[in-house]
């Protein structure tokens, strides 16, 4: 299978926050980026392998910055890392204040995708070339995120719902 350049599976998503999106400070909802988050990787994950996909996990999301009312949320997406059957998707989320065009960011996160084929098993997927510092780096980074998802799947919970 022919390995494909990272941004060959870039995709932005931009909206508008409305009131509807918005808890009582007037900040979007975290469900509702988290919506977009998986929408945007979804996106990025077909257009990699060019099959339908299936969540599989994300990782934390960690907000760093509130997406206000009236303010577009623009979300950036790409396959970032291979294995077998599942990618890896690098998604940066950026704030934009629309009167005044100053950008934030708000969070960042890895979500992984498997892809199906028409049985709805999972199939290999082509390798990612990364290009760009950043690619490189996160790249260089994806062998060790995937111990860690394997690992963090394998630790059992305890009734609390943390690790024990």
């Amino acid at each position: 299978m022919e390995a494909k350049p990272m941004k060959e599976s870039y995709t932005v998503l931009n909206e508008i926050v409305f009131p509807a999106d918005t808890n009582y400070h007037h900040t979007i909802f975290g469900g509702r980026v988290m919506y977009y988050i998986d929408k945007v990787a979804t996106i990025a994950s077909m257009r990699h392998s060019r099959r339908p996909v299936v969540t599989a996990s994300t990782d934390s999301i960690d907000f760093l910055a509130p997406v206000r009312l009236g303010e577009a949320i623009i979300l950036e997406a790409f396959v970032c890392w291979t294995h077998h059957t599942s990618m890896e998707i690098f998604v940066k989320i950026h704030s934009e204040n629309l009167l005044t065009g100053e950008k934030k960011l708000t969070a960042t996160c890895f979500t992984t995708f498997i892809a199906l084929d028409e049985a709805g098993r999972p199939v290999p997927v082509p390798p990612v070339i990364p290009e760009t510092e950043e690619e490189i780096r996160l790249f260089n980074g994806g062998q060790g995120r995937y111990v860690a998802r394997k690992a963090r799947k394998r630790q059992p919970l305890a009734e609390s719902g943390k690790p024990v």
